[in-house]
């Protein structure tokens, strides 16, 4: 990629994300870096790798060290912009979402969210998928008509307690 490259961090969602997070886009995007690759140094989940980039999760002093040294950014800029004194505001943009992938997600919850609801209850009972204690994975499936979208949610079930 390029060493000029640069996010347009006056447009959404960068708008609303601290300069930090602005910054690792940026040196991503020099370094051409995929959230696979970023994420295999750092020894995580790539949707998880992006949700942190995207100031939805906390990376730990020793993985924004790690950052530092993969991306070229000095070491003190990510810890003084996403370090022990910062904690993500999780929830990132408006609601309905307007970018089109986003909105297709959202589309998909308000259509399916009540049907997999109810069998989640048949299933396991009266209770959630947890959204903290949970995987998510995108895989690229090959299929003749089109490539296909295979997304994965691996939540916990968490029972409601009776009390």
């Amino acid at each position: 990629m390029s060493q000029f490259a640069t996010i347009p961090s006056n447009t959404a969602p960068y708008a609303d994300l601290p300069p930090t997070n602005v910054q690792l886009f940026e040196a991503k995007a020099r370094k051409g870096l995929s959230f696979e690759a970023i994420a295999a140094k750092l020894e995580k989940d790539e949707v998880w790798v992006a949700a942190a980039f995207y100031g939805q999760a906390k990376f730990t002093l020793a993985e924004l060290s790690t950052l530092a040294s993969l991306l070229d950014i000095p070491t003190e800029s990510l810890t003084g912009g996403l370090g022990e004194h910062w904690w993500p505001n999780r929830g990132l943009g408006p609601s309905p979402p307007t970018d089109p992938v986003v909105y297709r997600l959202y589309e998909g919850v308000l259509v399916y969210g009540h049907s997999i609801k109810a069998i989640i209850h048949e299933k396991f009972g009266d209770g959630i998928m947890s959204m903290v204690d949970c995987k998510i994975n995108v895989t690229r499936k090959a299929d003749p008509k089109g490539d296909r979208v295979l997304l994965t949610f691996d939540g916990k079930f968490m029972p409601f307690p009776r009390w």
